[in-house]
């Protein structure tokens, strides 16, 4: 391409490109990339153009860092970087493309376009050596970035994708699956019109998502299974109508989702199994519609409210070394009650041991008594018997006074019945001075013997009355042996 086939516009920018200089070719600094169509000849630059620039049509100054920095303009026809390697920063802000670039298979120094208005973006297996900037852009086809890699960082933030329409429509609108980024992705306030889809990417540093807007009502919002980042993955504030995939993330540090909505009504609206999380927070957030999973997950710290959960919850295997914020453990066991699978021992030891790990052995205790009343409810009708008076006696063993407070009344009842109505003597003459107290504790201790049991022998109804206290009494120490039993079998 000769220079005399140039527009003017196209000279001005041919003639900056070998120093770096920018060419800025707005009215005013306000104009938006939104009105580009009806941009005239003055703004308007050959995409074929450009490529033969930034392919070494127009050399370097030595001295000088040479790079294509634009702004305001209209940019038509293909820009067709496929394949391509371009050694310098291409930085492309407040522009109006008519047709999507292709960069498939291209590696380039740095790659800008902030503020500019595209019909998509295909750039999978792009090589980015330095930063990709596609903040406050407004894309309305698909973004392909799969399997990208981008040595800086990647950056989102305030950028609206879709709604795509005509035949791309079944495609996500963001396709970051496989992309390998050296530090973060940054996409703050970024708003997704369908899915946003993160599967097997690797970030060295964190994602953020706050304030972030994800739109797919019926589907998932979120994609990212096997996600690895190597910090936070941050979405304060997150709105997401659909699901939210995060199965088999790897996030060592922070999962916050402070704030978040999650609406997925019939449908998963969280779903976070099998992931390695060293912090998720759910602070603040509305109760979430939809179903929560989060099956065979290791969280060192969960952070979420009780009026969080919502109706249906999938939690087996989920393992937590700490729970937050502590609360009264009658507070957190009806959340284990929305378990799709049923009873699970399992969710009530983890319960109960991270009341340990907080020093709350009272807590831990209530859950486990829990554990074991849930327990009975499905065993069959016939044999809850035996349970139900270990309950009421005992308390599975994890209420002992209650036992004491049993045998106390019985004494009472017993010592004053038999004290204003003793028993007759069984020998004449023979018997011991009869004791009230000693002999109501002969009959209910089975194995404590005062020597009054043998030496009296009760009628009439307070011969009725000493067979209840040797029957109660014989259940109130079976059951004891039990709850102590089981209770050293915990320890």
């Amino acid at each position: 391409m000769e220079i005399n086939d140039l527009t003017p516009a196209e000279r001005r920018v041919w003639e900056a490109f070998p120093r770096g200089d920018g060419v800025d070719f707005r009215e005013h600094p306000g104009d938006s990339s939104v009105d580009g169509a009806g941009w005239g000849p003055d703004r308007t630059l050959r995409a074929e153009v450009l490529r033969a620039i930034l392919l070494g049509a127009a050399p370097a100054v030595e001295g000088r860092v040479a790079g294509l920095k634009i702004k305001g303009a209209r940019i038509v026809g293909k820009l067709d970087l496929r394949y391509a390697v371009v050694d310098h920063p291409i930085r492309m802000r407040d522009c109006w493309f008519e047709r999507k670039p292709l960069l498939y298979g291209a590696q380039v120094k740095a790659l800008v376009l902030g503020y500019s208005t595209l019909p998509g973006l295909t750039a999978a297996t792009l090589r980015v050596d330095v930063v990709l900037r596609l903040s406050c852009c407004r894309i309305s086809g698909p973004v392909r970035l799969q399997g990208a890699k981008i040595s800086g960082g990647l950056f989102l933030q305030g950028a609206v994708i879709g709604p795509v329409a005509g035949e791309e429509a079944d495609e996500p609108p963001l396709q970051l699956n496989h992309v390998e980024i050296g530090t973060d992705i940054i996409a703050n306030d970024l708003t997704v019109h369908g899915q946003l889809r993160l599967n097997g990417a690797v970030v060295g540093g964190q994602v953020s998502l706050d304030n972030a807007r994800l739109l797919a009502p019926g589907g998932i919002a979120l994609h990212a299974e096997t996600l690895s980042v190597g910090t936070d993955l941050r979405a304060h504030r997150l709105e997401a109508r659909g699901m939210v995939n995060l199965t088999g993330a790897r996030i060592p540090g922070q999962l916050n989702l402070a704030r978040a909505v999650f609406a997925n009504p019939g449908g998963t609206a969280l779903r976070a199994s099998s992931c390695t999380i060293g912090e998720v927070w759910l602070r603040g957030c509305d109760r979430i519609q939809g179903v929560v999973n989060l099956r065979r997950s290791h969280v060192d710290m969960l952070h979420i409210p009780t009026e969080t959960w919502p109706d249906r919850i999938r939690i087996d295997g989920l393992t937590y070394r700490t729970l937050a914020p502590h609360l009264p453990a009658e507070e957190r066991l009806p959340a284990l009650e929305r378990e799709e699978s049923g009873y699970l021992p399992y969710a009530y030891e983890q319960l109960a041991a991270a009341y340990r790990t907080a020093g709350d052995e009272a807590a831990a205790r209530t859950v486990m008594l829990a554990k074991l009343r849930r327990h009975r409810r499905t065993l069959p009708r016939h044999t809850r018997l035996w349970g139900l008076l270990q309950d009421a006696t005992v308390g599975y063993g994890f209420r002992p006074l209650r036992a004491a407070g049993w045998l106390t009344a019985l004494l009472l009842t017993g010592a004053i019945a038999f004290a204003l109505q003793p028993p007759r003597p069984l020998k004449q003459g023979e018997a011991p001075d009869f004791n009230a107290v000693f002999y109501t504790i002969d009959l209910m201790l089975p194995i404590i013997g005062f020597g009054q049991e043998q030496a009296f022998a009760p009628s009439s109804w307070h011969q009725w009355l000493s067979y209840l206290l040797i029957v109660t009494g014989w259940i109130l120490a079976t059951t004891t042996a039990a709850g102590v039993s089981r209770s050293l079998r915990r320890q």
